[in-house]
């Protein structure tokens, strides 16, 4: 089961589109409007059609817009089907096109064909913002540039990309990553965060921050939200998570 987004302008449609995709198992929210959508709630979604000719928001700056904050397919739905459009849809950030008016079958399937690609892609790939994680190669690339780090370097990286809002002392990522047999110290963690932090900050990227209270945190951050824990005020990005250490 995905969770579907969709926008159009003509309830009608929206309504098919909804009833088509939920045939599928899929949990589908329908609007027709932009101005309806959180854009909080977009990154939740697997998969987006979209409509380019609306009345109150062009769908080609829209999907322009959101494109960094998504990593999920974005499928136009349009009436438009001359080359430049859909060259120019394209362009814009929308992974396929689907052409008004359009059969039931051929909207499940070009669905279903995108949803089997991107399990097959996030499988061996992770992506956060303009961070991508190789993870059969066990690689890390920023903007498409690997990064040179360490077996344990990367191993941080991937456990706190994979375990996202969560927090983390240095003890329990010590012990994901070498496992409770292993006699060495958990301080090591620190001085691996802080080398992670100088490699990502030569290529123009500060997601570490550090905050001092009654726990030290270390958080890989995009974004930030204040949760309370214990009454404790801790700095917990949206997309990563967070390292404690009292």
């Amino acid at each position: 089961m995905a969770q579907i987004l969709v926008v159009d302008d003509q309830e009608d449609i929206v309504q098919l589109v909804v009833k088509a995709l939920e045939l599928q198992n899929h949990k589908v929210t329908g609007l027709t409007s932009v101005l309806d959508l959180d854009k909080n709630s977009l990154p939740r979604f697997d998969l987006i059609l979209l409509d380019i000719m609306m009345p109150d928001v062009d769908g080609l700056q829209f999907c322009h817009e959101i494109r960094d904050q998504v990593d999920c397919p974005i499928l136009f739905i349009t009436a438009k089907t001359q080359e430049a459009d859909i060259v120019q849809g394209l362009t814009y950030g929308a992974d396929d096109y689907i052409c008004k008016p359009f059969g039931v079958k051929e909207l499940q399937a070009r669905v279903a064909a995108h949803l089997r690609r991107e399990h097959r892609e996030r499988h061996h790939k992770l992506l956060i913002g303009n961070i991508q994680f190789d993870l059969s190669a066990q690689e890390l690339y920023v903007e498409n540039q690997l990064l040179d780090l360490t077996k344990s370097e990367y191993g941080i990286c991937q456990f706190l990309a994979e375990n996202k809002g969560q927090v983390f002392s240095k003890e329990q990522i010590y012990t994901h990553l070498y496992g409770y047999e292993d006699k060495g110290s958990p301080t090591a963690v620190a001085e691996h965060i802080k080398n992670i932090r100088a490699k990502l900050k030569n290529v123009g990227q500060s997601p570490i921050e550090t905050v001092w209270g009654d726990w030290l945190q270390v958080a890989l951050i995009k974004k930030r939200r204040t949760l309370s824990k214990n009454n404790l005020v801790i700095l917990c990005p949206l997309p990563y998570s967070s390292i404690s250490n009292q």
